[in-house]
């Protein structure tokens, strides 16, 4: 049976098989029998193709699921459970942030507690991504209906998205710096992610709730595992549709009094 989802992520990355081969190091002929007739990759191939095209393995591949190994290493990657925002400990995001030495990627809103906690943070980002560090900040777009509808879930209105806009001031330092690349998003917030290379804070959301009362889940990416690469294909989901162009009133206008 054809691997249609391995045909369309292929299509949809602008890639062809050969393209695919290439950067996965093997002949265009065994990355065409993965599609026709849907052969099951190595573990090693696995994890780069669902890397290269930025999805899941287990959404490439279902079938493996099933297999004890990667059911195990999944487990593995949860480092540990916070029942809400405020018991991670804050030594933790800093060490965090300082250790990330690769990636650094956020998926919130306004994520505006981090520049109130640690006021050094935008420099932080700078630094890091002069030092080659890929920095990638997807922000909720305050003018758009996912932003006012969480606005009025929370009974905030207007609130949510005067915190993106005050977020952004915040964050000017990074913003304007080389390497840290921003965009604004319009989608239904069902995570807040935070990756700092192989480790991730994960802030689920709840109806109705602020995101600082909800749970958050530390993970730590495993070979074989698939809770990061899960929650890192969502982030690359709304990251490709995300854009770098419709910068909010507040940013435009350069408001810093």
């Amino acid at each position: 049976m054809a691997n249609e989802r391995l045909r369309s992520c292929i299509t949809g990355a602008r890639l062809t098989v050969s393209d695919v081969a290439a950067q996965i190091g093997v002949d265009p002929k065994t990355v065409e029998r993965w599609i026709v007739p849907g052969r099951v990759p190595h573990r090693s191939h696995r994890w780069a193709t669902a890397s290269l095209l930025g999805t899941d393995e287990a959404y490439l591949w279902p079938e493996i699921a099933d297999d004890r190994r990667t059911q195990a290493a999944s487990a593995a990657e949860l480092v540990t459970l916070y029942p809400n925002r405020g018991a991670v400990p804050g030594p933790l995001w800093r060490s965090l942030l300082d250790g990330a030495a690769d990636r650094i990627d956020v998926l919130v809103f306004a994520g505006l507690f981090l520049p109130d906690g640690y006021p050094e943070v935008a420099k932080l980002l700078a630094a890091k991504a002069e030092q080659g560090a890929k920095i990638r900040l997807a922000l909720g777009d305050p003018d758009s209906d996912a932003v006012r509808r969480r606005g009025e879930e929370e009974q905030i209105g207007e609130g949510m998205a005067a915190r993106i806009r005050l977020g952004l001031m915040y964050l000017q330092d990074a913003i304007s710096a080389p390497g840290v690349e921003l965009r604004f998003h319009a989608t239904t917030l069902y995570n807040s992610i935070y990756r700092f290379d192989d480790d991730m804070l994960v802030n689920a959301h709840v109806y109705g709730a602020p995101a600082a009362h909800s749970p958050v889940l530390h993970l730590r990416r495993l070979p074989g595992g698939r809770l990061v690469d899960h929650y890192q294909a969502s982030f690359e989901r709304v990251w490709d549709q995300a854009n770098g162009d419709n910068l909010p009133r507040a940013l435009m206008l350069g408001e810093r009094r």
